[in-house]
């Protein structure tokens, strides 16, 4: 079944405005697919470690650490506890934070010819990973 993930940025060291992406991606997918497929949404390069963990916020120095990315799948992760969320933390010197959340919009079967996981909509600006560097 083909789900619809929400991603707000909430921080990150270069973060001047809000952004909020909308991915349909398919509901077995990986942690670790979700990563990538965060990655080419706001057109990060994937150069940093990252960590997905579930807390109340994401300060809380109560979290639960989804260490195992390559084995652990959407569908196991949602339906989190009540009063949990799930974050993104991407750059620990950078400290990229996203919240990722299940939309309310209904599963739905793959659409023939449509390849997933695929950003479908945002809103705001999209962040810079490294403002002013040239290449």
């Amino acid at each position: 079944m083909i789900w619809t993930i929400k991603i707000k940025l909430l921080s990150g060291r270069y973060a001047d405005a809000d952004w909020e992406g909308s991915l349909e991606i398919e509901s077995s997918s990986s942690l670790l697919a979700l990563h990538y497929a965060i990655q080419r949404a706001v057109n990060f390069d994937n150069d940093h470690l990252y960590r997905f963990f579930v807390a109340r916020t994401p300060r809380s120095r109560e979290t639960i650490d989804l260490d195992d990315e390559s084995s652990v799948t959407i569908e196991q992760v949602f339906p989190l506890e009540k009063g949990r969320k799930l974050f993104y933390l991407f750059d620990f010197g950078a400290s990229w934070l996203f919240q990722v959340s299940r939309s309310r919009k209904k599963p739905f079967e793959a659409k023939q010819g449509i390849e997933y996981p695929r950003l479908v909509g945002q809103t705001g600006e999209k962040p810079e990973q490294y403002p002013g560097w040239d290449e």
